[in-house]
């Protein structure tokens, strides 16, 4: 059986399940959800995720949902397949609190900061200069906590690439297409850590597949 994910190339939850596949080097199917048409809403979708968010993935008899739970599936369940995601041990403690910590404290700021600087303008909506102006602030702090961590290992989990930087990836590539990109480059352990995630061979994978559809 070919796992299957189901959602939009749009959506960054979506790429982040991308990544970890490609990084495995495991084959899936990817089925499109319409999501303007409310697809993601209604059966049959809503008997993969009833909370009727993308992505949701199947393998097999295994159905699940939520970006970072599905790879953390990915990462346990094929750790023998492709790059290493996890850690064993200990050191799993820390990789486990740098993923709280994208998703607590980066994700919810990234997420406004894309919504006023990469979505709005496609849409042709006006930007919030206030709301623009008081996230990168808060971003900002988030990020002169990474350029401490940084400083004290090459990779945010431990010394060597996780899901703990896996799952930064969507939003960090958008963010850097915006005028928030200085808030990156001004801290040379943050700027550094945040190429060398993007140049990953396996996202570039990503990409050029999100570009096919």
């Amino acid at each position: 059986m070919v796992m299957k994910v189901h959602g939009s190339v749009l959506s960054p939850p979506v790429l982040r399940v991308f990544a970890a596949l490609c990084e495995k080097d495991l084959e899936f199917e990817f089925v499109f959800v319409e999501v303007k048409a409310g697809e993601h809403k209604k059966e049959p979708f809503l008997a993969l995720n009833p909370f009727g968010q993308i992505p949701a993935f199947e393998d097999g008899d295994m159905k699940l949902f939520e970006s970072r739970a599905i790879t953390q599936y990915i990462a346990h369940v094929y750790k023998d397949e492709g790059t290493p995601l996890v850690c064993e041990g200990k050191p799993m403690a820390t990789v486990s609190v740098w993923m709280e910590v994208e998703a607590h404290q980066f994700e919810p700021v990234a997420i406004k900061l894309q919504w006023e600087l990469a979505y709005k303008p496609k849409l042709g909506k006006v930007t919030d200069a206030a709301e623009v102006e008081e996230n990168e602030a808060k971003l900002a702090k988030v990020l002169d906590i990474y350029e401490a961590r940084l400083s004290q290992s090459k990779y945010l989990g431990c010394d060597r690439f996780t899901l703990a930087d896996l799952h930064h990836l969507p939003a960090l590539t958008n963010l850097m297409g915006t005028q928030v990109k200085k808030l990156f480059d001004t801290r040379p352990k943050v700027s550094a850590w945040a190429a060398d995630i993007m140049a990953r061979p396996a996202w570039a994978k990503v990409l050029a597949r999100k570009n096919q559809h």
